[in-house]
């Protein structure tokens, strides 16, 4: 028995074809370390070389054509994973019938604990596929030898040969859906720049000569943000509005280019990914605003400490002197030294300065 290419529906692609297909393909060759330019959904003249580079080392026919002989190679090696199929979808390549379907339903049951159970109706939609991101999230690099346990002898038979690589199949996909999932391994997504060469112009230069006076006085001056992308602020916004239940995880909009999924199996942990994330950030409690001063480039969160006292130049070349407290976060003198620079303190917020004060 083979996997069901067929049932995938996959388009033939070759030169000039732009799709989604096509940047999957890419996607995969680019992974392979066939250079392709661009992942852009363009199959241009590069990823037709790349293709042929690709099919010429798998033995196959070196045309450049993407049909169902090199998909068929090209999904036992990780095609599968860039092409976003439901799970539905995938469980028919597999070879998994209603009955298979039914079978790996009541397993996820057991394998995951999941409270309240799936149905196991053979109808592998929304609820199951997060049922079996849940059966991965609970028990990680352990539940692919115990979904392969829990599975009856029947489903087995049926596999046969390909179980296997069928069982391996489900169980990265199953990796992918878990995370998606909402929770603390987000924050290595979208980071915040610490550079304050990202910051727009003319703000940057007024913070770069601020700095200089800071450093030039003998403070000690530890950038801790600058640019927050606006991706990053959408996953701290409604990770603490989730988090306050300001908000239910099913209401939250999507956002281009962010593949989150803020709904878990239950409420209960949905919310508890978000306050994961929440203390993840070290944000607090509250929301962060999704059109800061920080997207804009526009701010700077930055520690300024000095011992005893310092003279420091404003931006009229008057020489002042600071002393305690030692910390630019409780200083209103300070504040007032970078206000002539045209840096302005947020009393309320201890690290933040920005191009107005918000």
């Amino acid at each position: 028995m083979a996997f069901n290419v067929n049932v995938l529906k996959l388009p033939v692609i070759k030169v000039g074809s732009n799709n989604a297909v096509v940047t999957a393909w890419q996607s995969f060759l680019k992974d392979a370390e066939f250079p392709i330019g661009v992942v852009d959904g363009d199959f241009g003249k590069q990823t037709d070389q790349a293709t042929r580079s690709y099919q010429q080392k798998n033995g196959l026919t070196a045309d450049g054509v993407v049909g169902n002989m090199t998909y068929a190679k090209a999904l036992n090696q990780g095609l599968i994973f860039k092409l976003n199929l439901p799970a539905n979808t995938l469980l028919s390549y597999l070879n998994f019938g209603e009955a298979e379907v039914k079978d790996l339903q009541a397993s996820l049951n057991k394998t995951g604990q999941l409270n309240p159970p799936l149905t196991a109706d053979g109808d592998f939609g929304i609820t199951s596929n997060k049922g079996l991101a849940e059966a991965y999230k609970k028990r990680d690099v352990r539940w692919r030898s115990e979904l392969e346990a829990a599975l009856s002898d029947a489903t087995k038979q049926k596999l046969g040969q390909d179980l296997t690589q069928a069982l391996d199949i489900l169980n990265g996909y199953a990796k992918i859906q878990r995370f998606t999932l909402s929770g603390a391994h987000w924050i290595d997504s979208f980071p915040t720049s610490k550079l304050i060469a990202d910051l727009a112009s003319p703000f940057r230069q007024r913070v770069e000569a601020f700095q200089k006076a800071l450093i030039d006085a003998g403070c000690q001056v530890i950038v801790t943000a600058t640019h927050r992308p606006k991706e990053r602020a959408y996953l701290m916004h409604y990770a603490a509005r989730i988090n306050r239940q300001e908000i239910a995880a099913k209401f939250v909009p999507k956002m281009a280019g962010v593949n989150i999924e803020w709904e878990h199996y239950s409420n209960a942990g949905s919310v508890q990914a978000a306050k994961e994330m929440v203390e993840a950030y070290g944000v607090g409690g509250n929301p962060v605003s999704l059109n800061s001063r920080h997207i804009q480039r526009l701010a700077i969160d930055w520690n300024v400490t000095w011992n005893g006292k310092i003279n420091i130049k404003d931006a009229n070349g008057k020489t002042v002197t600071i002393g305690d407290p030692a910390n630019a976060a409780l200083n209103r003198n300070l504040w007032t030294v970078g206000s002539s620079y045209g840096v302005y303190k947020l009393s309320n917020d201890p690290p933040h300065w920005s191009v107005d004060g918000y």
